[in-house]
């Protein structure tokens, strides 16, 4: 019987994951990452014994680790797995840093890639080796699909397309996808709630969590503020031509796109094209200028055994972003270039642009 550690956030799709993991004949052990972030939150802002915060549209704010791994352990009880919760706090400092520095520098970060690359996969394998494990295993909506002439899956979008995580996925070590599972990935949300059901676990129709496990109030700038301490981020808002339109309290507070929370009122509509950290100038523009045909990235990571030179393929841009048609070529061994058939909206530096072709990942990296 082949062992598999299952990374348990309490929610339904790794609760789901480890039902289906057993039913396949896997002996599964439960693991529950302790980040410290929200117990932070929790602690202050909920009373003893209350229920997650559910906000209007539904979705679950933030994700109260105490609660999700009291979640985590009953279902693991309900279905007599071994079940540990460890404390990676320190590490996950990593990504709050992280977080904060790239806002500070005018980007805009993606804790969820990082958190996977440094924290959730990496440690998560570890653990595995220290048990003896053949795998390991999360309630990602993604697929590994084998190939008859390849030594290692490939990583493909889940069959629910609305749910597909295999964006924030894409900087997975290749020589790692041999031993990572996907039980939910060839299933729909509504299937995994069912199957949930039909098991009887508790947290069938438990909410999902949206945001920032980190920030759950979805305060940004406030938390930089916290993590970082003051700092002097103020400045002008300008139009693309350097005319002064205005003042702001942080560029922290705005990222490219952005349309809302401008404080200025234009006849049109006017969005974020650029935020400058050198100068603290925030740039604003029609949405023709917010349109980019090209971007450079780098610290690129392939999921294909031949890194191609130029390739003709999709891009997403962003987790929500519809993958569009592109060319992307490397100019040299660690920077890309995309070229886009249509100009895209929102490209912001410090996201991830990932390669598609079809439905399979070809890799990606950290757009300049």
């Amino acid at each position: 019987m082949s062992r598999v550690v299952l990374a348990m956030s309490g929610g339904v799709d790794s609760s789901a994951s480890a039902w289906l993991l057993r039913e396949q004949g896997f002996e599964v052990i439960g693991l529950f990452m302790r980040s410290g972030a929200a117990e932070e939150v929790c602690a202050t802002s909920l009373p003893q014994g209350s229920l997650p915060i559910v906000r209007e549209d539904g979705r679950k704010q933030g994700c109260c680790s105490s609660r999700d791994a009291a979640d985590a352990r009953r279902v693991a009880d309900e279905l007599d797995i071994p079940f540990h919760a460890l404390n990676f706090q320190e590490a996950f400092g990593r990504i709050k840093d992280y977080f904060a520095d790239e806002y500070l520098s005018g980007r805009t970060p993606n804790p969820c890639v990082m958190c996977n690359n440094w924290l959730k996969f990496g440690k998560l394998w570890d653990f595995a080796r220290q048990v003896d494990a053949d795998f390991i295993a999360s309630g990602h909506y993604a697929r590994l699909t084998p190939l008859e002439n390849e030594d290692r899956p490939a990583l493909v979008r889940g069959i629910d397309l609305g749910k597909d995580q295999s964006y924030v996925l894409f900087g997975l070590p290749r020589d790692l996808l041999d031993k990572v599972i996907f039980p939910v990935g060839a299933y729909d949300k509504d299937e995994i709630r069912d199957i949930a059901r039909r098991a009887g676990l508790r947290v069938a129709d438990k909410p999902d969590s949206q945001d920032i496990c980190f920030v759950p109030d979805q305060d940004y700038a406030g938390f930089i503020r916290r993590h970082r301490g003051p700092q002097e981020t103020t400045g002008e808002i300008v139009d693309t031509t350097g005319r002064v339109l205005g003042t702001h309290t942080g560029y922290e507070h705005f990222t490219i796109g952005q349309r809302r929370g401008l404080g200025i009122a234009f006849g049109e509509p006017r969005y974020v094209v650029a935020v400058e950290a050198e100068t603290r100038r925030v740039v604003v523009g029609t949405h023709a200028e917010l349109g980019r045909h090209e971007l450079e990235a780098h610290r690129l990571n392939w999921l294909v055994p031949e890194p191609p030179e130029k390739v003709r393929c999709t891009a997403k841009i962003r987790y929500l972003h519809t993958p569009a048609a592109c060319v992307a070529e490397q100019t040299d061994t660690d920077r890309l270039r995309v070229t886009f058939d249509d100009p895209q909206f929102g490209v912001a530096p410090g996201q991830a642009v990932v390669l598609y072709e079809g439905d399979r990942v070809l890799g990606g990296g950290w757009i300049r």
